[in-house]
């Protein structure tokens, strides 16, 4: 599926619930979402979306901190909105910010383009700020923000601004501090 696809469709999902908060959204579906402890070590889980006897299930690790609980609802939201019709019934690859795989590609273009405006970052990156600081104040890890610049700099936007390239965000141990 094309990025400017899986833009309209996040953006249609918040117009169509009146919200942007992936945890009302997946009330609003009836998309259940557990939460169990995983552990924090960079081999953890960090959650999961399956379909068993087409009940939506979503389940997060709840030793996780709760911004990054956020990202990754919003991202197996992604796939239960753009994947539920491959029938997922066992777990899937756990990485993010991965795009290797054409569905957590799909996923990470669609938290991305749900938990990012456009000119959200745009704006940010007109400031006079290094890339970490802008992250912060968007409130999303480095790496989502570089995945989502690099998706304005595919659509066509002007953009300099560097680059974290790593892919193996949800590989490493959280309870580091990011920098």
């Amino acid at each position: 599926m094309l990025a400017e696809a899986i833009k309209r469709e996040a953006n249609r999902v918040k117009s169509k619930y009146q919200t942007d908060d992936p945890y009302e959204i997946c009330r609003a579906m009836k998309i259940r979402l557990l939460t169990a402890p995983m552990g924090t070590n960079d081999q953890s889980c960090k959650g999961f979306f399956l379909v068993n006897s087409r009940c939506k299930i979503i389940t997060i690790n709840s030793d996780l901190p709760d911004h990054i609980q956020r990202i990754i609802v919003t991202h197996e939201l992604g796939h239960a909105i753009l994947h539920s019709d491959a029938a997922i019934s066992a777990f899937h690859e756990f990485a993010m910010f991965d795009d290797t795989d054409r569905m957590e590609y799909e996923a990470n273009v669609f938290a991305a383009e749900f938990l990012l405006e456009d000119t959200e970052v745009t704006d940010t990156l007109e400031e006079d700020m290094d890339f970490f600081t802008m992250a912060r104040m968007l409130c999303v890890p480095p790496e989502l923000l570089d995945f989502k610049c690099r998706i304005l700099q595919r659509q066509g936007v002007a953009i300099n601004a560097p680059y974290i390239a790593r892919g193996d965000f949800l590989k490493r141990n959280l309870e580091q501090p990011m920098s």
